[in-house]
């Protein structure tokens, strides 16, 4: 790809750089499997993040991953009780929290140690392991169960309707996450689902960038509902109307999981401290913690 090349690429020039056809371009965005971008309302496709992407997908490129040292830091999906452990553990991990899409992208760029991730599968009805699989092909990493959490809309203490699910959202406003996040991902499937088209609902700029960001919206009058975690309701004290309950992973490289930092980590997490944490916030089942459900070669 030359340099003067513009910096994203649409479906169509993608398909054609891929030699597959445009419908094949969609699903790979849909399922999570290619880099893309939302922003714009369209479909783009960052030039560099797509030279990475093949690159993991080139014979033996993904071997190059297991010799790299990437940096100490927690990219993936933000959650609350991930971010508490890993202040409150001492561990030295640094965090980067930017969506469930973009940590499995710094996991495959060498650019991160771990990664939280809630990325539904709807071949197989889990969650997160053959997002790992394809955009991880042939890395040595390990995906763990984390928490199971309570997700569903975060409304206003009076909102201007009666909100019972997804469909009394039309004429509402909404905030939504960024493209990169796995609630954003899952709220527009659920959207698709009950036949509420983008127009339907009033969306407010700029987008959350976190479980906190999404409340605070809501909080501060800029919206009547976002779709966010009962914990995060329940702090800002703002209604919650329950639809998912979705399995939130960490994915960290094997080498890794045996060093200090991750192991610091753990060994917190699985002490009664990290264990009263998740029922002081509500909406955590955190009794299946540290189940292996993804072990790479």
């Amino acid at each position: 790809m030359p340099d003067e090349a513009p910096q994203f690429l649409t479906v169509r020039e993608l398909a054609a750089l891929l030699r597959v056809k445009e419908r094949k371009v969609y699903s790979l965005a849909a399922s999570g499997q290619i880099p893309c971008n939302r922003a714009t309302g369209k479909l783009l496709f960052p030039r560099a993040d797509l030279e990475a992407w093949l690159g993991r997908h080139s014979s033996g490129g993904a071997a190059s991953v297991e010799g790299a040292e990437p940096p100490t830091v927690f990219a993936g999906s933000h959650d609350p009780l991930l971010d508490w452990a890993l202040r409150e553990s001492r561990c030295g991990i640094a965090s980067f929290f930017d969506g469930s899409l973009d940590g499995l992208a710094r996991l495959g760029e060498g650019r991160a140690l771990a990664g939280g991730l809630h990325l539904f599968e709807p071949d197989s009805e889990d969650w997160n392991r053959d997002h790992v699989a394809h955009a991880l092909a042939g890395a040595p990493v390990v995906l763990l169960e984390w928490a199971w959490r309570a997700r569903g809309l975060i409304t206003a203490a009076k909102p201007p309707k009666t909100i019972g699910g997804v469909a009394d959202l039309a004429g509402l406003r909404v905030v939504p996450r960024q493209p990169e996040a796995g609630s954003q991902v899952l709220f527009e499937a659920l959207l698709e689902k009950e036949g509420i088209a983008a127009g339907d609902i009033e969306v407010v700029e700029p987008p959350a960038r976190s479980e906190a960001d999404v409340a605070l919206a809501v909080a501060d009058g800029k919206a009547d509902a976002g779709f966010g975690l009962e914990a995060v309701a329940r702090q800002y004290r703002l209604g919650f109307v329950p639809l998912v309950r979705e399995r939130f992973d960490v994915a960290v490289f094997r080498r890794g999981y045996f060093e200090a930092p991750f192991q610091t980590f753990l060994g917190f997490c699985r002490s009664e401290a990290f264990a009263a944490k998740a029922r002081e916030l509500g909406g955590y089942d955190v009794s299946g913690f540290g189940k292996v459900h993804y072990n790479g070669p």
